[in-house]
């Protein structure tokens, strides 16, 4: 992006010491120049600071926009223009740059579905997907990027799951990391949301996460802890949902304990829109910023805040460390020496971030099924039939905040649907087959069904698209839209080469998966999507995507086989038990209970074959280190994932961890024909401790463990054992200390 990079190079001149402003001195450090810049605020202007808007108008509250802030973006906190504090312009985010409901959408590319970037399990994937919407956000004129979603699939029928980076706190924080390492490349802060435990999307407001401290801390506050050290994002945002009765954002034990007292955390805590509760016990528990007014109730952080720090119910250094963590974060990641220009939107370099885009599709698809190795499909096929989806037009995308408007307006547009939009992105699988594939291709939109089978009957190979469609504010069945079950399943039953490439944001049930020659799930995979899906099916690029969540085989097979809160009730403040499962979540809640699952956690087929082999552990001082080799058994190029699982012996239970087994590395290697590679990973003493919550410290008990190195979560290749001494380390400890 030699482009983007030379728009953003070099600081803005440093005129501070002659106007006698010196925090715009861009040698002084992050501390220094936010102490000096508060000194020089006003309590109003300090107030200004932790209180932000929405960026569009709001009919329903009579709201106007501010008169500077963004057209149809999601929010805005003013500047100071005397002191040379820059707005805080904010996108909704995640898979791109966003837009809110108007006449004029922003026309940004779009990544595939968060889930699909992890599914990757590459991080370089994530970073280079960050790197470009971060700095499509930077053209458009924003330096805050709403986005690093990382609560992890403890429902899978979660409406936001495809937003989010799938099951496991290791894989979560790796990928999520990496992402907002990418964005705030461009100088524009990024933010981890939505903290913690909003897994769910009905009543989401209103529900209540009964949780012990130590589960969480093993699981969902784990991924958000690894995160936050790998990439220091500028901003975290608490979510809508009470924890233990209490509302995240007012949640003392959470942002003030845990965040920035365990963690030792910088940046600011920012609401979620309409998460805000209260003034002053707000205040008080750790938020730091108000954000998206008119959302909440009340403007809690204006001259309510105000008056409470007047009446010193609120203390005015309170309110210094919450206006200096904001000014931080903004120091800290170049926002008052890089200042955004919207002007510059025409410099974006759409073609290139579209390559971006199916790269990071491509490498996030997996493949299923394929028997009789139907897929790819090769040159000797002369006639397929593509069914549904509109697949002969684009892609589908998951809706809600982070819907992305792609260049060229959408391909299809559902506007009467609930929670709607409902968006298919220009990309045409259809059109890029054709392209590939000397066959005669057909299209039949899946309607009616019997004319689909009687369609089948004549073609060579069918290819269905089925989807379904996920967007925040409702949660799904984990069953396919409408009828396509029936749909697949007479359509299978007329031809027995029948193909399913899946648009989905997370797991369904496949009634059908046994009558179907090959599935693929592509995600929802964003601007480059069509082109992506193509070349995977005709083996221009193979398969090299694994699962990020286990797929289930029944609903029975979850912990809450009935979703907390059906039927729905509005404002219904109901109390969701994650005590059930606890730290065990996804995978190893399959592994606890013994349930064979659909498709394992971490499962993908590919095109060719891949050897692991060369286990080795080795223990130096109290670290672990765990090396083995991948090499390439194949006559063609390819991508393939090495995971590593570690476990005690002797019985898990006593030990006190939550399930057999963990996932503690991987990693993702391309390989030549023939071609070798030697892994070596170091693992973080965390995936093999337990949290001791009477003590405050993450304790890695002495003993014997089991590790395994596999290609998913219920298939080892090589296996060995290791002995481990004990070791402590306290809850905020980098990994690589203790005793």
């Amino acid at each position: 992006m030699t482009l983007a990079m030379l728009i953003v190079s070099g600081p803005r001149a440093a005129q501070g010491q002659q106007q006698g402003q010196p925090w715009l001195d861009p040698a002084l450090d992050p501390d220094t120049r936010t102490r000096q810049l508060l000194m020089a605020m006003t309590r109003d202007e300090k107030v200004a600071l932790v209180f932000g808007y929405y960026s569009s108008d709001a009919p329903w509250k009579s709201f106007k926009k501010p008169k500077d802030a963004p057209d149809q973006a999601a929010g805005y906190v003013a500047g100071v223009p005397r002191l040379g504090v820059p707005a805080l312009t904010e996108t909704d985010a995640g898979i791109g740059v966003a837009s809110q409901p108007g006449p004029n959408p922003r026309l940004r590319t779009a990544l595939p579905a968060n889930i699909a970037v992890t599914a990757s399990w590459d991080p370089e994937i994530a970073y280079d997907g960050g790197r470009m919407i971060g700095n499509e956000a930077r053209l458009s004129g924003f330096n805050v990027m709403l986005a690093g979603g990382i609560n992890l699939t403890r429902e899978p029928r979660n409406g936001r799951n495809f937003e989010y980076a799938g099951e496991d706190p290791w894989l979560a924080a790796n990928m999520v990391a990496a992402q907002i390492r990418g964005i705030q490349s461009n100088h524009v802060i990024s933010t981890i949301k939505h903290f913690a435990l909003n897994d769910q999307e009905t009543n989401r407001e209103t529900l209540s996460v009964r949780i012990d401290p130590a589960a969480a801390r093993m699981s969902d506050l784990l991924a958000f802890q690894l995160a936050i050290e790998q990439s220091r994002p500028g901003a975290i945002m608490c979510g809508y949902n009470r924890l233990n009765d209490v509302y995240s954002c007012e949640n003392a034990w959470l942002l003030n304990e845990v965040l920035k007292g365990d963690w030792a955390y910088k940046g600011f805590v920012m609401s979620d829109w309409g998460a805000t509760h209260s003034t002053i016990p707000a205040a008080r528990a750790g938020l730091d910023q108000e954000s998206g007014y008119p959302f909440d109730a009340s403007p809690y952080f204006a001259d309510a805040l105000k008056e409470a720090v007047e009446d010193d119910h609120v203390t005015a250094a309170r309110l210094d460390d919450m206006a200096g963590r904001v000014l931080r974060s903004m120091f800290a990641n170049g926002l008052f020496d890089y200042p955004v220009d919207p002007s510059l939107a025409n410099k974006i370099d759409f073609g290139d971030h579209v390559s971006v885009s199916q790269a990071a599709a491509e490498s996030g698809m997996v493949l299923l099924r394929n028997q009789h190795a139907l897929l790819p499909l090769n040159n000797r096929v002369k006639s397929i039939l593509i069914v549904g989806s509109h697949a002969d037009a684009g892609v589908l995308s998951g809706g809600g905040s982070s819907q992305v408007y792609s260049p060229g307006g959408p391909a299809f547009i559902d506007l009467h649907i609930q929670h709607g939009p409902l968006v298919y992105l220009r990309s045409s699988p259809l059109e890029s087959l054709a392209s590939l594939t000397g066959a005669r291709l057909s299209y039949d939109d899946g309607a009616d069904a019997s004319g689909a089978v009687r369609r089948a009957r004549r073609a060579e190979v069918v290819i269905v698209f089925a989807h379904q469609w996920s967007a925040e504010g409702v949660d799904g069945t984990l069953r396919l839209d409408g009828e396509q079950d029936a749909l697949i399943t007479a359509v299978a039953k007329a031809n027995t080469r029948t193909i399913v490439v899946l648009e989905t944001g997370g797991p369904v049930l496949m009634p059908w998966i046994g009558k179907v020659a090959a599935v693929v799930e592509a995600w929802y995979p964003g601007s480059g999507g069509g082109a992506a899906i193509a070349r995977i099916l005709t083996g221009a690029v193979a398969p090299s995507g694994r699962l990020p969540m286990t797929f289930p085989r029944s609903l029975e097979q979850l912990p809450r086989p009935r979703l907390d809160g059906l039927p729905f009730r509005p404002k219904a403040r109901l109390s969701v038990d994650y005590t059930i499962e606890g730290a065990a979540v996804g995978y190893k809640w399959f592994d606890r209970k013994k349930l064979e699952p659909l498709f394992p956690f971490g499962y993908g087929l590919s095109y060719g074959s891949v050897q692991l082999s060369d286990l080795s552990a080795r223990l130096t001082g109290h670290s672990l280190g765990v090396r083995f080799a991948m090499v390439n058994r194949d006559s063609r190029p390819g991508r393939y994932v090495g995971q590593i699982y570690v476990g005690p012996r002797g019985g898990w239970e006593a030990r006190g961890w939550e399930a057999p087994k963990r996932l503690v590395g991987f990693a993702k290697a391309s390989l030549q024909p023939g071609g070798r590679t030697d892994v070596s990973l170091s693992i973080d003493p965390r995936l093999l401790a337990v949290y001791e919550d009477s003590t405050k410290s993450w304790i890695m008990q002495e003993g014997d463990y089991d590790v395994w190195l596999s290609v998913d979560s219920r298939h080892a290749i090589e296996h060995l054992s290791v002995h481990l001494p004990r070791k402590v380390l306290s809850p905020g400890e980098p990994a690589g200390a203790g005793n």
